[in-house]
């Protein structure tokens, strides 16, 4: 990788270190309530800022408000290049009196008077885009106009969706479900990258449960990652890190030494064979 965490990339307004933090795993089992170790979890958020992390996503449900709380009580007041990334759930009847109070609320936990960006996350990526959805993005824009966020994103999304938004304002990321073994959003990822959004891959090691745990431990990953002296787990995020130059990573963990090993894997360097080789890679079933 070029640079300290992977280099940087626009993110709305700001240029962030393409390895960032995602806090979801912060909250309790289930993301449901205060963590396990809350001093750890206070650890975890200020080594990653030490670090050098710029981009922290988050979001109001997740615990609910204990993520939100805990970013506050570890890092609030925030630095000055640290961009916040957090979303609202856009279901179907969801109006803009919804979605502004998802915002607000955030902002109200965060203690902060604006966020880097707000994803508008998608129930069902399926469903082509229309007049509710129309409905939704305006709210979204709304709260731009006036200040609550610097950007607008989108989560859970086809092509189409994207291609639907840019037409009627500016996108500044993207979060989809992408990682070694699943790669159905290719194309959004192509799309971004040829409209220099930022492409945000949530679960980049694998759905949590049996599918992380067989990416994690499938022979081809660890064989290829002894040969470069690194975890599976760090090799699957310097190929996501590899594989386009719009990739933001978020990575979570409860803990620090997964932390280091995460952001480890900006300093991972592929080569041409490495790359053919997981260019083929099939997560067995």
């Amino acid at each position: 990788m070029t640079g300290a965490l992977g280099g940087s990339f626009a993110l709305g307004p700001l240029r962030v270190q393409r390895a960032g933090y995602g806090a979801m795993q912060l909250a309790g089992d289930g993301v449901f309530g205060p963590p396990g170790d809350h001093d750890e979890a206070l650890l975890v958020l200020r080594t990653a800022v030490a670090a050098g992390v710029s981009h922290i996503d988050t979001a109001q449900y997740y615990g609910p408000g204990t993520v939100n709380r805990l970013i506050r009580e570890a890092l609030h007041p925030y630095p000055d290049d640290l961009a916040i990334v957090s979303k609202v759930a856009a279901g179907p009847g969801t109006d803009g009196a919804v979605l502004r109070q998802g915002i607000e609320d955030n902002l109200i936990a965060l203690g902060t008077d604006r966020l880097a960006a707000v994803n508008l996350r998608v129930a069902d990526p399926s469903e082509p885009p229309g007049k509710e959805f129309d409905a939704q993005l305006a709210a979204m824009v709304r709260a731009r106009e006036e200040g609550l966020i610097d950007g607008i994103g989108l989560s859970n999304i086809s092509r189409r969706h994207l291609l639907h938004a840019v037409a009627r304002t500016e996108i500044v990321c993207v979060q989809n479900l992408f990682n070694l073994a699943d790669r159905r959003s290719l194309d959004v990822l192509t799309e971004c990258e040829t409209r220099t959004i930022a492409f945000v891959p949530y679960c980049p090691l694998g759905l949590s449960g049996d599918q992380r745990r067989r990416l994690l431990t499938n022979p081809t990953l660890v064989t290829l990652g002894a040969e470069l002296n690194a975890s599976p787990a760090r090799l699957a995020l310097a190929w996501l890190l590899d594989l386009a130059p719009n990739i933001l990573l978020i990575p979570g963990t409860r803990i620090r030494a997964h932390l280091t090993e995460n952001l480890a894997a900006a300093d991972l360097s592929l080569d041409d064979a490495i790359r053919t080789e997981l260019s083929r890679f099939v997560l067995s079933s």
